[in-house]
Order: C-alpha cells, then structure tokens, then sequence
C-alpha cells in the first residue's frame, strides 16, 4: 500500500457534523437499517472503473495532460520508505517498469513492453518464476534491463540489510534468490516460501523497477533518487523538475520501444488544497483533478464545468485513523480501547462524505474493502461508539475525572492530533474527535504541521497520538497486512508490537490457498482491532472530474493505465 493524505475542503460540513453529534459523540446515531441497505444498493451500483475507454487508433495524437498532485516529493526512489507515496508512484508510471498489470477485475497479466513471458512453477516442489525480458527493453542511459535489476529490488526490500528502509518487505522476504537464467534477460525468482500475491513485485502495487545502479549501493539507494530521476524506461522520459514551482514535467521518449504515446506532454503540478486544484480546473489550468472526500462543494463545482465529465469508481482505499500503541498515553491497549469507543466512526464518515454522491458505510476492515468478495465486518464491540464503556475502561485504567479531564498520577490525559496545513477535512476530522473524547474526559489537542513535513517528520517517526490520513490500496490487499502491521515494519507507523498477529500474518503469507488465506487474513483483522493499531473510518471514494475528451483516464479501481493510450478524442 502506499500512503495518500492530501485531505479535502470542506469546511461547511463541520457544523453540520458537530450538530450531528451534539458537541461530541453522545446524540449521534448509527445509521438505520433502511440508510444501511440504502448504502449496500449505492455501493454495489458503483462501477468499478470509469476512464472513457477508447481503443488506440481512435485517440487523437498529441496534446499535453496537466494533472494535481498533493504532495511534491523528496525521495523520488519508491523502495525507500520515505518515497512510499502515492503521488509519487503516479507520476512514476509512466517512467518506469511495471512487469506485471492489472485489469479492473484485479487480473494480472505480463506486460509487454517489458516481459514477453512469465512462468510460475512449481513442479520442483519450490515456487519459481521465471520473466523473460523483452530483448528491446532498456534504462535510458543505455543499458539494457537485465535480470540484475530484478535482484537488485529483492535485496533492497527483502530486509536482511539494515542499510536500506524499505516501506515493505512483504513478499521480498520469502524470495531465496533471484539469478540469471539462459542470458542476462532471463531471471529466475526462487521463492524458499510459496507467495500467492507474487504478481504484485516489480510493479506499483509494491514497488516499480529501478536501475540497480542506482538502488544496490546503499549511498546511492539514499541519495540518487532525492530530488532527482537519474534514470528512466517508459514511454516518457523526465523533460524538468523544477523544486522552485514543484512541477514534474514529463515528455515522449522517442526511444521508447513500446507504442508511441498519444500525448505530446505529461505535466504534474503541486497543489496541496484540493478546492484550488477544482478552480485550476474550471479555469483549464488543468485538465482533471481528482475530488477527495469531505468536498461536496468542489463535486457541485466540477459538475458545473462545461466539457466536463465526473468519473467515479469502487477503489481499494481507505480513510482512518492511526493509533501511536508507544506513545505516552496510549502504550496501554485499555486507554486506546477507550479511545475507539469514544470515537464516532458514523459521524466522522457521515461528515466526510455528506453530499459526495458515495454510499455512507463505514468500513469493518483493515484488509477488505466493502466490495471485496472476502469482506467480514470484524469491527465487533469495539468498533461501536459507547462512551459509557469509554468510561468505564478509563475508570479501571486509573485515569479518573477531575474536572473536564482525567488525570492519573498528577498527570492529564492530553493527546495530539496531528494533521496537514491546509487540509480542512483533517481539521474537520480533528476537530469532531476532539469533541468525542472530550465527552470521555480524554483532552485531544488538534496540531497542524507542514504538509511536507507530515510523512517523514511526523508519521513515520511516531511524533503523534493519532493522525488521519488515507491508505491507497492495491489489487493484491493480502501484503498490507506484514507491510502495515507486523513487527518492525517500517511502515507499522504505531510501532505496534503482537506475537500473535505476527504469528496469523506469516500464516496468510504462507498459505497457497486463497480462500484459506482469506480466512486467515480476517482473524488476523479482528486482533488488529482488538489492537487498536487503526481506526478505519469508510472506502475512499474515487472520483474524478476531466474533460469529456480525456480518453482511458479517470476512476481506474484496480486498473493500470495504459500511458500510451492515454489522450484525447477531440
């Protein structure tokens, strides 16, 4: 999974939703039973992918595609755990390999421009997969993609070598070796564990193919991917990347062995707030823009476009909240119980997709979304409001009630929500559970920071209580679990530490059986939730609005993009 907070406008909703909760949690009720089933109907009316699909030869040649990012990165090497960004893998699509694709069934397939054929085996009685490489396929600075490369990404990312941060092991770490097969262009992957996601290394669902020129040598894994792309191989190649303006600026790779792209120019410009990434819009600055949550303003405004088109589909990502399981207050599991009873999941949801044209339905799951055939809501007891047993558990903790807040020990229990700058959902998000824990006696400061800062300083160094932010997931959901939630994962931000989830994780890691995997994801789901690791809040919604023109662009779901498809009808 990779990580997504560019957060969105909103801030007309915080009064509707403080009132919704009476100043906190208390009078806010969980949907009925007709608003629930009214959710399912919307949920399984959604498409799954909605990007105007236009066969190759019908879309026009030429012209330049301008699209918002949220957050300009520093480390542009996607391994490196601080460059486990989605919007720095969007904007490595189109520059480097991905081996295998997936449809917007979740399908995936060899791709082409990189693998004439992919073979996964297991007569030896060990998994193998062999990718044979296209012969055409080359880095830009010449050198041929060669099965170096592909052992230069398991190295760094299978976590035997402490040099390296990588934001996830999974899968990396059951491989036994990676080596050279009949010529350079054939590699072998020899697996000492069967891995049922195999399909999902070597692409953005874990990380794209880099150079291991460029990766192998721990100092220059470190430092040759910040703020620069030393080397690519896709369809475009980096034209600029100007830091003053935050703006990648991509263009055709006339070597490019692949289909000649249709697009003349590729443009990726910063925009943090998402209401000014709207207003580029309206006034063509910007050819789409995506429409987060929260922002039910920005969706009417899109509408309102002329020559535009709102694009929405069911995607694999998710909205929560990140519980610190070290920090001072929370390091004991009944205090953070107490937290989660004492936030309104329903209020929070309501609040964030009030007017978004998205089914209301908070998510019960920290694996599956709620289409996914293997969805169980795992949320339990816990996962309900009740501040009575928020109380209770606070009560028995020691924490008692003096006045607006409880204190133990002479000291207050006072906790810090850390957001973004500029992001008034997150505010709103802080804001409502602020109000909700109030009610409980907890003290909740809401402390912005910058916003790109928020990741490296803040999240990943534990400098928070809880902080929101959104998961943007992928086809294969099974490798979020190790990646977020085992022991010693650099991206298990909370710095949660269990035996025996660990313990169920390396079980569905090792399990060849998908429906058996499946099951043993959802017990490991409902330890997750007794953990209080995450508080997940509801499905992200995927919305888009681009021009009418814009061709094979837009809500994808589980989808790649094809980039030299891409392009416009007119």
């Amino acid at each position: 999974m990779k990580v997504r907070y560019r957060a969105a406008a909103g801030i007309a909703v915080l009064a509707m939703a403080v009132a919704a909760c009476g100043g906190g949690g208390g009078a806010a009720k969980k949907p009925s039973a007709e608003q629930s089933q009214q959710a399912q109907q919307q949920m399984a009316e959604t498409p799954s992918i909605t990007i105007n699909p236009v066969a190759y030869d019908q879309v026009k040649d030429g012209g330049t595609l301008t699209l918002p990012i949220g957050q300009w990165p520093t480390q542009w090497n996607i391994n490196h755990v601080d460059g486990n960004q989605a919007d720095t893998a969007d904007m490595l699509d189109p520059i480097m390999p991905q081996l295998m694709v997936s449809d917007d069934k979740a399908n995936f397939t060899p791709n082409p421009d990189y693998v004439t054929d992919v073979k996964n085996d297991m007569s030896s009685g060990k998994q193998v997969v062999t990718y044979t490489l296209n012969d055409k396929a080359n880095w830009s600075d010449g050198t041929p993609i060669t099965w170096k490369d592909l052992e230069a990404a398991w190295k760094v990312n299978n976590g035997k070598d402490k040099k390296y941060k990588p934001a996830s092991t999974d899968g990396w770490d059951k491989i036994e070796s990676v080596t050279k097969g009949d010529s350079d262009k054939v590699a072998v992957v020899t697996f000492a564990k069967p891995y049922l996601e195999w399909q999902g290394l070597f692409n953005r669902t874990t990380n794209h193919l880099l150079p291991a020129s460029h990766i192998l040598d721990p100092d220059k894994y470190e430092n040759d991917y910040k703020q620069k792309i030393p080397v690519t191989a896709g369809p475009f190649k980096v034209e600029k990347i100007d830091e003053g303006t935050k703006t990648l600026t991509l263009v055709r790779d006339d070597k490019w062995w692949g289909k000649k792209t249709k697009l003349d120019k590729l443009i990726y410009r910063t925009i943090s707030d998402p209401s000014a990434a709207v207003n580029a819009f309206a006034n063509g600055e910007l050819d789409a823009t995506d429409i987060p949550a929260g922002a039910p303003a920005d969706l009417k405004r899109a509408k309102e476009v002329p020559n535009a088109d709102v694009r929405k589909a069911l995607s694999p990502n998710w909205r929560h909240i990140t519980v610190n399981n070290q920090s001072t207050f929370l390091k004991d599991k009944p205090v953070r119980q107490a937290v989660a009873y004492a936030i309104n999941r329903d209020v929070i949801t309501q609040s964030d997709l009030k007017d978004m044209d998205w089914p209301l339905q908070t998510l019960g799951n920290h694996v599956f979304m709620n289409n996914h055939k293997a969805y169980v809501d795992n949320s339990g007891d816990i996962g309900k409001y009740n501040l009575d047993k928020a109380k209770q558990m606070l009560d028995a903790a020691g924490w008692k009630q003096e006045g607006d807040y409880r204190k133990k020990d002479g000291k207050e229990l006072d906790l810090t929500f850390v957001i973004p700058t500029d992001t008034p959902v997150a505010k709103t998000e802080g804001e409502l559970t602020q109000a909700m824990l109030k009610e409980a006696g907890i003290k909740l400061t809401v402390r912005p920071v910058p916003v790109d800062k928020f990741f490296t300083d803040y999240i990943i160094k534990g400098d928070f209580d809880l902080v929101p932010f959104t998961w943007i997931g992928t086809p294969l959901p099974l490798g979020s679990l190790p990646q977020i939630y085992k022991t010693g994962s650099e991206s298990n931000f909370p710095k949660s530490n269990d035996p025996e989830l660990d313990k169920t994780i390396e079980a569905v890691g090792n399990e060849t059986d998908q429906t058996k995997a499946y099951e043993l994801a959802n017990a490991a789901d409902k330890m997750i939730w007794d953990l209080v690791h995450t508080i997940p809040l509801y499905q992200r919604p995927e919305i888009w609005a681009t021009k009418k023109t814009l061709a094979n662009f837009g809500a994808r779901g589980y989808k790649f993009y094809d980039w030299s498809a891409v392009g416009y009808t007119g």
